[in-house]
């Protein structure tokens, strides 16, 4: 079968599970989105609409292409029963055990028995989600940077479970999505997280400790480092509660102090200046949304 025979389920139409789906949509595979409401579903689907909306101004799709995408490659639905022809099946929901062991135990009653589940968590253990999924062999971790559409990294997780097949065939799907897929081992935040969320965190304190500006943390981080964004910019990106949620989940696996997040992160979860997702984090954005600016 070619890759647009095929097909890949995404579980969550959030911004993870949304930005996943551009991923593979984009690279040409029919991409079955699948939220649980509709109001979910369709705020995803707007926001999919949106960032191809946004290429094709910048130039880097048709409008061709993107109705092509949209039209023939993206289908949103609210039934697991649409993920039976899919080869792999993403989940991208809330990171929590439970929600990703409940989403992967739907998707095993209607997926055939080579279809791979893969799941995007950022903290969990791999070997635990797959443990009641129905197939652990053939359950792997599959860690995309945020934002998804734009960064190229995924962090690939085997198991204890995981079979050689499903790892190979793993790899092989990320050439295929234009992705660049390294390998880590199971371990709490991996490589990325182990590293990027103390970091994040010691910036926010070093704002809280008054040692420079927003603004100023971040220019120093981008020239003095050479990163892309500064620390702010990718926490508006990230979301607040994502940091929150990720900090907390980090240092109650390994109690470090490096991974407990500093007040400000709660009170902005508090006030609701989450980022970009809602118009307002450490810095104002015009319209709410993922891809907003």
């Amino acid at each position: 079968m070619s890759d647009q025979e095929k097909s890949v389920g995404v579980l969550g139409a959030g911004t993870m599970g949304s930005g996943i789906a551009i991923v593979s949509a984009r690279a040409g595979f029919k991409t079955i989105l699948v939220e649980r409401d509709k109001e979910t579903l369709d705020k995803g689907l707007d926001l999919i609409d949106r960032f191809f909306v946004k290429s094709v101004k910048k130039g880097k799709m048709t409008p061709e292409q993107k109705d092509l995408v949209m039209k023939k490659n993206l289908i949103g639905t609210l039934k697991y029963e649409d993920l039976t022809d899919c080869e792999f099946v993403i989940e991208a929901v809330f990171e929590d055990l439970e929600t990703k062991k409940q989403v992967f135990c739907q998707a095993n009653e209607v997926c055939p028995p080579e279809t791979i589940f893969a799941s995007n968590t950022s903290t969990l253990s791999v070997t635990s989600i797959a443990a009641d999924s129905g197939r652990p062999d053939r359950t792997i971790g599959v860690h995309f940077c945020l934002p998804a559409q734009v960064m190229k990294l995924v962090e690939v997780t085997r198991g204890i479970q995981t079979s050689d097949e499903t790892y190979d065939r793993t790899m092989e799907f990320g050439k295929k999505l234009n992705q660049v897929f390294v390998t880590t081992v199971e371990t709490p935040g991996f490589i990325l997280n182990h590293f990027i969320v103390a970091f994040n965190n010691s910036c926010i304190k070093a704002y809280e400790e008054g040692l420079a500006s927003v603004e100023d943390i971040d220019k120093a981080i981008k020239l003095g480092l050479g990163y892309p964004m500064g620390p702010f910019e990718l926490l508006d990106y990230i979301g607040m509660d994502t940091q929150l949620q990720v900090s907390l989940a980090l240092f109650e696996q390994v109690q470090d102090q490096r991974f407990w997040p500093p007040p400000l992160v709660r009170r902005m979860v508090d006030a609701g200046h989450l980022g970009r997702k809602t118009g307002k984090g450490f810095y104002e954005y015009k319209g709410a949304g993922m891809f907003g600016a």
